[in-house]
């Protein structure tokens, strides 16, 4: 006991730098193989929604297929048939969906 207690007393910076490796260690593990990766498909997905245009075959987060009729900064009408036109939040999108897939 007396012993443990000499040692640390004797080398007192050691314990602190062995504690702080790890975190600092921890910290660019989570960066690298979490936010790192979302970041990234985050800025995909705001680029494709930049790019959506009127006639754009889409594919909506709840699974609706769909033709984009109007579409402005932050509304999006679908034409899902020849009738129906339903108004979506733009950041309901999911997917656009390439002309090759569709036809």
């Amino acid at each position: 006991m007396f012993q443990g207690m000499a040692l640390q007393a004797a080398n007192p910076g050691g314990g602190i730098v062995s504690l702080i490796v790890p975190l600092v260690l921890m910290v660019a593990i989570f960066y690298f193989l979490m936010i790192r990766p979302q970041n990234k498909k985050q800025k995909q997905r705001n680029a494709m929604l930049s790019q959506l245009k009127k006639g754009d075959k889409i594919v909506t987060i709840g699974g609706l297929h769909g033709t984009i009729a109007e579409i402005t900064e932050d509304v999006v009408v679908l034409r899902v048939n020849d009738v129906t036109k339903l108004t979506f939040d733009r950041n309901a999108i999911s997917s656009a969906v390439s002309r090759e897939t569709a036809e």
